[in-house]
């Protein structure tokens, strides 16, 4: 464990922990997003806190950046986005049941239910990952500490080897990157359906 004093110390935390991000289990987690791309399936994301912040941006990763007139698109909804069904769920019913409800009514077979926790002991992601294995969907996680409750009901997990919620948060957002980018470069690689089909997107530089 890095005993962190001051910015540098929690920068040299930070590159330490990078160092042990399992790239194996990532690349995995991207095939896992691809068989659902290829397949039209849908991918539902979720957490609390600043992975429900990751759960939004990871879903507009890749519903918007992934689009390039190819003819298909990620089938994605983070399910931190309904605020009124969240909060009626949480007072009509209980907290924990706000992502498992959502997925019930609209989770399929083969979906795959995206679980964010650092700590991977939240329990409402943790009866959404329970009601996603009923549906029979896939389930990946995306967590840290040793993977808490969350680990052993994931097909997939990625684990970040730390026990700082801040670092955790930090590469669980360059994980979510990481899985986009090289999302992104294999849909890349499929033939437009035609010239000119689908929106065409601004090229972002520093100078814009």
């Amino acid at each position: 464990m890095n005993v962190i004093r001051d910015c540098p110390s929690y920068f040299e935390a930070l590159g330490n922990t990078l160092e042990k991000i399992p790239h194996a289990d990532v690349e995995g987690v991207v095939n896992l997003l691809m068989t659902a791309f290829e397949s039209q399936r849908t991918v539902f994301l979720f957490g609390n806190g600043g992975s429900a912040a990751l759960a939004s941006h990871f879903a507009c990763d890749l519903g918007k950046g992934t689009a390039n007139g190819s003819g298909k698109r990620f089938r994605v909804i983070a399910l931190t986005d309904n605020v009124p069904v969240m909060t009626a769920w949480a007072n009509d019913s209980h907290y924990e049941d706000i992502f498992s409800e959502q997925l019930i009514n609209f989770v399929c077979p083969k979906d795959i239910a995206f679980a964010i926790s650092a700590s991977g002991n939240s329990s409402n992601v943790i009866k959404a990952l329970v009601a996603a294995r009923r549906a029979r969907a896939t389930t990946v996680g995306l967590t840290g500490f040793a993977g808490g409750k969350m680990k052993p009901l994931c097909d997939a997990c990625i684990v970040i080897p730390s026990d700082n919620m801040q670092l955790i948060e930090d590469l669980h957002l360059s994980v979510a990157h990481a899985l986009f980018t090289c999302v992104k470069q294999r849909i890349s690689q499929l033939p437009p359906l035609q010239q000119g089909s689908g929106p065409r997107l601004i090229r972002r530089s520093a100078g814009r």
